[in-house]
């Protein structure tokens, strides 16, 4: 059975960090690329970062540099390293991975930035 945990989540105000982790079970991680989303009240889920075998990480635009994504190997897990965050990062955070027709989503932790 694969699964995909994420923690990390809180409540941080403006300017502040956090770092979530993705943790599977069931999967290698090496194998995959695992892409961090993100999904606010009333918006589409966008990716905000992921990371895959052979190519440098992949931000859009509007991330602007303060997001930083990594594979722990050891731990079978990928962070998600946040800074510089704004109230528009405020949503719900999911952990995806994809190799070939697999798919699979962790159950997401929530952010919130707020002062």
């Amino acid at each position: 059975q694969v699964q995909l945990v994420e923690s990390g989540g809180g409540l941080v105000q403006p300017g502040g960090s956090l770092r979530l982790s993705c943790v599977a079970s069931g999967i290698n991680f090496s194998y995959y690329t695992v892409g961090w989303y993100r999904q606010a009240p009333g918006k589409q889920r966008e990716l905000v970062a992921d990371i895959s075998s052979g190519r440098p990480p992949n931000y859009p635009s509007s991330i602007e540099g303060r997001f930083t994504i990594s594979r722990d190997y050891a731990k079978n897990a990928v962070d998600l390293q946040m800074n510089s965050l704004k109230p528009e990062d405020t949503a719900v955070y999911y952990c995806n991975a994809k190799f070939s027709t697999r798919d699979f989503w962790g159950q997401g932790t929530q952010v919130t930035v707020s002062s």
